[in-house]
């Protein structure tokens, strides 16, 4: 083993977090949205607010 690969950084884990994510970001606030609109209807036809 060589002085250099001694010190050396072990490689990075990845571990899925947020900068991983890879998925189409309009459709996750379009559904988001969606689920907000929906929510307001029903609380608004319930008479809860």
């Amino acid at each position: 083993m060589t002085a250099h690969s001694a010190t050396a950084a072990p490689p990075r884990v990845r571990t899925g977090g947020p900068q991983d994510d890879d998925g189409p970001k309009i459709l996750e606030h379009v559904l988001g949205w969606t689920l907000v609109v929906v929510i307001a209807m029903l609380v608004t036809q319930l008479g809860l607010l």
